[in-house]
């Protein structure tokens, strides 16, 4: 039988992998709009993997401290968008 606390650790590691991997489009993305949401993916996953070790550890703080990233990700998806319609990004 599997252990559930390893099992929820290794898929927090997989999200954290898929972060890592998200960063590449953002240094690398051709346009903004690619950027924009490569930083979505990797604040999703980083939420993700904070609520799998939250149950992983039995830790209710951690899932407040992934709602408040939830949040402060959201809010920087519209900061981003709506400088990019203000300062000609969307055509």
């Amino acid at each position: 039988m599997v252990d559930v606390e390893a099992a929820l650790l290794l898929g927090a590691g997989a999200f954290v992998a898929f972060a890592i991997v998200g960063l590449y489009r953002i240094l690398q993305g051709p346009t903004m709009h690619d950027r924009v949401v490569a930083v979505n993916v990797v604040g999703t996953n980083t939420v993700i993997a904070i609520a799998l070790v939250a149950g992983a550890y039995d830790a209710p703080v951690f899932l407040d401290i992934a709602l408040v990233y939830a949040l402060l990700n959201f809010l920087l998806s519209i900061a981003i968008s709506k400088f990019s319609v203000e300062h000609g990004g969307v055509l």
